[in-house]
């Protein structure tokens, strides 16, 4: 009997790149479609003036047209200049190159993190990483290099601390240990929607403090799990190929060696000592710059604004705009302080000569950068998202039901819509004036819609190329992928990360319904119902 061939079908394995072009023709080609459908939406847009409701009507904006083609056009260089996800990365790097240059970093983690355990390790950079988002997107530039030089250093795979790190900001975002940039930008548009219904209904500052800090420690046990039995096994263990050379030098005695390592041991430890003394006087002077009221100091603080959480998280504060580059000359000072230290240092060409060369992988960002800022761009223009947000405030609004069933269609609507409009502020915007008053007549809290808000963004933030930051964990795991070959696409990042989106989307369900249920305060004063 003859075997029967089976027929293997190639499969395709798109670049990045080529992928984000396939997003923007897709996205130009649905807006034609719905805009010739006339797909639109009404929604209540909260005035935060008057406290009133007023009725907004949203259409599909059509881009395969005269108009549209010239915004591509025309706002190309703009959109990709404003995008500011690559230069916050260059600013952070041009820090760590300068640590990794001078040794900081291999004397560091060898004399210190290699005697931690590989699961202690994971959880403190999914820590650090969840409770970054104190200062907005931050964590995603400064922890994802980080990560990936930490476990590479450890003989890990990067890849897996670049994914711990990502998945630590984006599924524990708006999570962390004190009042940050989230509640300077939400709470306004909670309380004013919150007013809607009671006109003296104030909603303090730390409303959800003590529920986000049992978070985030919650969510970094459970995402250490996950990485270290769902995403490091799939990695495998990392080797770091070396070129071979022959080597020719004859070691006279086992004397000369031993006198050299202890004096290189003696050059460490006094530059590890330098980085001690830089770390102090930088936190000292970093403490100052954010204390009001004495003699030069503020540094950081926007004086124009009423509040200090205003001059420290508003919108034109020094100390958020100026946080990645706070960090950068940080690694800068502690670099040159270990260099000098440890006379690894031996003049400004050679420092920045090897600094260049842990830059000058990044080049290859560029482009995935410039297609990603035109996708999300082209994506805002179409108001496709602010179309399907819309309907999702209208099904909560239509909702016939209270309770626990209404808290989990809000935060599914919430996950869902987080897919198209990952911002939680342009979320927040569109369907606070509908959640809000909706939960408050169910006896839930508008402390509580606002947790739901952190909770639903934060299940499926990590999953969209939508995220503005999405674009640098695909670019940095191709940088470590030791197959250049084979790009690492989107299906395969995906593919890494799902575990993690799953199981901590359901850790998030069982924290606010157990919550919910409990009735544990949210914060001082604060509870799930009212």
């Amino acid at each position: 009997m003859r075997e029967k061939k089976k027929l293997k079908l190639k499969k395709f394995h798109f670049h990045p790149v080529t992928t984000f072009i396939c997003l923007i023709i897709l996205t130009i080609l649905l807006s034609w479609v719905f805009s010739t459908l006339q797909v639109q939406a009404t929604y209540n847009k909260l005035n935060l003036t008057t406290y009133e409701l007023e009725k907004t009507l949203v259409s599909v904006e059509n881009l395969l047209n005269y108009d549209g083609i010239k915004f591509l056009i025309s706002e190309a260089a703009t959109n990709f200049i404003s995008f500011t996800t690559l230069s916050t990365l260059l600013i952070a790097l041009i820090g760590l190159s300068i640590a990794q240059a001078t040794g900081f970093f291999d004397t560091f983690i060898r004399r210190v993190l290699v005697k931690v355990d590989n699961r202690k390790l994971t959880f403190i950079v999914i820590f650090i990483s969840i409770i970054s988002s104190l200062i907005n997107e931050s964590g995603y530039v400064i922890m994802i290099p980080l990560a990936a030089i930490i476990f590479k250093e450890n003989n890990r795979s990067p890849l897996g601390g670049i994914i711990t790190a990502f998945t630590g900001v984006a599924f524990g975002y708006g999570v962390t240990l004190f009042v940050g940039s989230m509640e300077a930008n939400l709470i306004p548009i909670t309380e004013a929607a919150a007013r809607v219904i009671d006109e003296t209904y104030h909603v303090a500052l730390t409303s959800n403090l003590i529920i986000i800090i049992a978070t985030s420690i919650i969510l970094s046990i459970i995402g250490t799990f996950i990485i270290e039995y769902f995403v490091v096994p799939k990695l495998g263990r990392y080797k770091e190929t070396e070129e071979k050379t022959e080597e020719i030098e004859i070691i006279e005695n086992e004397e000369e060696i031993e006198q050299k390592r202890l004096q290189d041991e003696i050059r460490e430890k006094k530059g590890l000592k330098n980085v001690f003394i830089a770390t102090i006087l930088f936190i000292a002077f970093f403490i100052y710059a954010l204390l009001p009221g004495l003699p030069f100091s503020g540094l950081l603080l926007d004086s124009k604004e009423a509040t200090y959480l205003a001059q420290v998280f508003g919108e034109n504060s020094y100390f958020q705009d100026g946080f990645t580059f706070l960090v950068s000359l940080y690694f800068i000072v502690i670099g040159i302080a270990y260099g000098k230290g440890a006379k690894t240092i031996k003049n400004d060409k050679e420092l920045i000569t090897d600094a260049s060369k842990y830059l000058a992988n990044v080049s290859s960002l560029i482009i995935l950068v410039f297609l990603a800022s035109q996708f999300i761009a082209v994506f805002r223009k179409t108001n496709i998202a602010t179309v399907i947000s819309a309907w999702g405030a209208n099904i909560i609004s239509q909702a016939g039901f209270t309770g626990l069933p209404l808290i989990l269609l809000v935060l599914l609507v919430i996950a869902l819509v987080n897919l198209i409009s990952p911002t939680p502020l342009a979320k927040w915007t569109i369907l606070a004036p509908t959640v809000v008053p909706k939960l408050m007549q169910a006896n839930i809290s508008p402390e509580f819609s606002q947790f739901l808000l952190r909770a639903g963004d934060s299940m499926t933030k990590g999953i969209t190329p939508l995220l503005a930051y999405f674009v640098i964990l695909i670019g940095y795991l191709n940088i470590y992928n030791p197959n250049k070959k084979r790009p690492i696409t989107f299906g395969r990042a995906l593919k890494l990360i799902l575990p993690y989106c799953l199981i901590i989307s359901f850790a998030w369900i069982v924290i606010v319904i157990l919550w919910y249920l409990t009735g544990l305060p949210l914060g001082p004063s604060s509870f799930p119902t009212l």
